[in-house]
């Protein structure tokens, strides 16, 4: 298959279509934020209709990789950055292998008296005092996500002199405090950006956010760190891969 010629093989013009344009899209051929030919122009180029134009552009919008504005047409989306969650790692920890500069603006270090849901996940007495941490962290010097932390208080004690701006807190709690993590509880779901969330991640009021409430235990299963941790929906994505674990036949 040359460039602008799709084959007559036994796969969908637009799926071939989308594969052409997804791979432009990745190699930069068609930069971030820049403006995709028309559907008509597309027609023209490959010499199929606009409908099938149409379905290979939604199936890369259903993807993520562009985006339409009624009136202006259609533009390359900013592609989001992922973490794999099929293992417990901090977010810096899972990044920076890739290649990703990481690090976190500290908006706030204090100790309060724990609610009655984190003295639930912490296994502590409501009104009992607690370390909390507030961070922003940055990707590649963009704000991503809102990060906030709660810790009993002894090991809240022994954070405040930690390296919070570069380090994860998983790292932290192992190779500072001697602290073995065991395994981690994840609920994840969706919020709209409220006045704290949009002057944290420099987005608009109202905008998608994905919340993560993520309860950390040490390695014998004791509740150590509850986080909620509030990702911009436009940016990131969470990846996990599923295993279907078939049982015995009846």
């Amino acid at each position: 298959m040359t460039d602008n010629v799709l084959s007559l093989s036994s796969v969908p013009l637009h799926t071939q279509l989308r594969d052409v344009l997804r791979a432009r899209i990745l190699d930069g051929e068609y930069p971030q934020d820049s403006q995709m030919p028309s559907e008509s122009e597309l027609g023209a180029l490959f010499k199929i209709s606009r409908i099938t134009v149409r379905q290979a552009l939604g199936d890369l919008q259903k993807e993520g990789l562009i985006f339409k504005i009624h009136g202006k047409g259609t533009f390359v989306a900013k592609p989001k950055t992922f973490q794999n969650v099929s293992s417990l790692q901090g977010l810096a920890e899972s990044m920076t292998g890739r290649g990703y500069e990481v690090i976190n603006r500290l908006r706030s270090f204090k100790f309060i008296p724990a609610d009655k849901r984190v003295a639930e996940r912490l296994q502590v007495a409501e009104g009992e005092i607690v370390a909390q941490i507030k961070r922003v962290r940055l990707i590649n010097r963009e704000p991503i996500s809102l990060e906030i932390t709660y810790l009993p208080k002894a090991v809240g004690e022994r954070l405040e002199k930690a390296d919070l701006v570069t380090r994860d807190i998983f790292l932290i709690l192992e190779n500072d405090c001697g602290i073995a993590l065991g395994h981690a509880d994840l609920a994840i779901d969706a919020v709209l950006a409220d006045s704290d969330l949009t002057q944290a991640l420099n987005v608009e009021a109202g905008s998608p956010i994905m919340r993560i409430e993520r309860l950390t235990h040490d390695a014998h299963g004791q509740p150590l760190d509850f986080e909620h941790l509030y990702y911009r929906g436009d940016a990131f994505q969470y990846r996990l891969r599923i295993d279907r674990q078939k049982g015995e036949q009846a």
